[in-house]
This record gives C-alpha cells, sequence and structure tokens, in this order.
C-alpha cells in the first residue's frame, strides 16, 4: 500500500527543543528522518551518535531505541515512513540539499490538502532517494579497555597523547588497542578521534564559541587545519551559515 497522507505516520511533524535539551530514548513503530531545520542534533543509540548539521539528516529505523540532543536553539523536523524507500537497515547520515531542506520543513509544517501532501511527499522520497551518505557516526565502544581510552578523550577531545601513550594509562598496550579499534568500532584510532573532535566541534559552535576557540578546545593544531577537517567532513566551513 503505498504511502498517503490519509496514513500519514503520527511521527511527522516539527517542534523546537532548546539548548541542551533532548528526547528521552524511544522508538517508532515507523522508519523516520530526523533533521535539524536550525542548531545541531545528535541521535543516540546504544551502539553509537549520530550528529547533524543543518546540511545533514539522519535516518533511524523503525524498532531502533533512540534519543535526541539538542545543541544550541533547534528547530526538530521528523517525518514518519511507513516503508523503507533507502533500503537502509541501521541508522545513517544523508547530505540534506538545499532542494531537499526546503522539502522538509513545508511537509513537517505546512498544512495541505490530501493531494498537495502526497505530492510534496512523492518528490521528498525522490530526493531522498538521491541523498548519499555521509558518515557523521562515532561509535561506542564495547570492550572496556578501549571504553576507558574512550572515555579519556571524550572528557579532553583536545588530549593528543598518542595510543600507546593512553594505553599505559589504562594498562593495555598499543597493538592491542588498535586491534580492538578496528573490531569495535570499525575504524582506526586517528579516525574515531577525528570523528570525536568534530562532534564536539559542532556542539561548540552551535553554542556560539568562535571557529578559533572550538578548534583549540578539540585539539587541532591550528584554525585552518581544524576548517579543513571540518570542510572534508561536512561540505562546508564551520564559519558558514550552515554550520
Amino acid at each position: 500500500m503505498p504511502e498517503t497522507s490519509q496514513r500519514r505516520p503520527a511521527n511527522t511533524g516539527s517542534h523546537q527543543l532548546p539548548a541542551g535539551g533532548g528526547i528521552d530514548p524511544h522508538w517508532h513503530e515507523e522508519h523516520q528522518i530526523v533533521y535539524a531545520g536550525r542548531g545541531v542534533l545528535s541521535v543516540t543509540t546504544d551502539a553509537g551518535s549520530w550528529i547533524a548539521p543543518a546540511n545533514r539528516a539522519i535516518w533511524v529505523p523503525a524498532g531502533t531505541l533512540h534519543e535526541h540532543r539538542a545543541y544550541g536553539e533547534t528547530a526538530l523536523h521528523t517525518v514518519g515512513l511507513h516503508d523503507n524507500p533507502l533500503n537502509l537497515h541501521a541508522p545513517s547520515a544523508l547530505v540534506v540539499s538545499p532542494l531537499l531542506r526546503e522539502l522538509i520543513l513545508a511537509y513537517t509544517t505546512l498544512a495541505g490538502d490530501a493531494d498537495e501532501r502526497d505530492r510534496m511527499r512523492a518528490v521528498l522520497l525522490d530526493q531522498l532517494r538521491r541523498s548519499p551518505q555521509r558518515p557523521t557516526y562515532l561509535p561506542t565502544p564495547r570492550d572496556s579497555r578501549l571504553t576507558a581510552v574512550c572515555r579519556l578523550l571524550q572528557e579532553d577531545p583536545a588530549d593528543n597523547r598518542t595510543l600507546a601513550e593512553l594505553g599505559r594509562e589504562i594498562g593495555a598496550s598499543e597493538r592491542t588497542l588498535s586491534r580492538l579499534c578496528k573490531t569495535d568500532l570499525g575504524m582506526t584510532f586517528p579516525q574515531w578521534r577525528t570523528q570525536l573532535r568534530l562532534h564536539q566541534a559542532l556542539r561548540l559552535l552551535a553554542g556560539g564559541d568562535s571557529v578559533t576557540r572550538v578548534a583549540h578546545q578539540c585539539g587541532w593544531g591550528s584554525t585552518s587545519a581544524f576548517i579543513d577537517t571540518f570542510r572534508r567532513a561536512f561540505g562546508h566551513t564551520p564559519g558558514s551559515r550552515s554550520a
């Protein structure tokens, strides 16, 4: 049965989240697209966290236990989907084009007759299918040794100690931790640390911190290095309006 406005999922709509606010762990019977029209939003499951600036949306499959957290005053827009047009079975971050952004905002906020909503939804789904995935994922470690290392960096993202130095503090070898990063996190230690720093950078920028201050707080050696990493990850500079 095709999705129509008569079957509009209950988890479609929009509302405001205050800075630091959020939605406690919950799940939906339908799939969901989560988008922050303003501010920065994170979605966290037991597997890890995804973070979405203004040019990203997060796909949350049906039945996934997750929670939201807002950084800066955030306009939360959600689109519920009975079907799975993307054939994705795990959360993922999607690139939001200018057209897709306007479709999400309109569909979740504007009233209209059934035919108008059906047409808008059809175009929105077409745009979603064309949206490439871009990683904004920070996996959660499960091994206790790796958890201890990751906690040290979460407490201080600017900590520049090597994996060997961090391992000595928690009593594990660099070789063991490096192997655990690949098997437990699915990425190398430098990749995980960069993702952690980018997540923290988005949170701080949403709170109004300057680009220079964020670069320093998150451990980049220079502001230009931070800007370059940020641009490659999100497609725009940290000082742009999209951030």
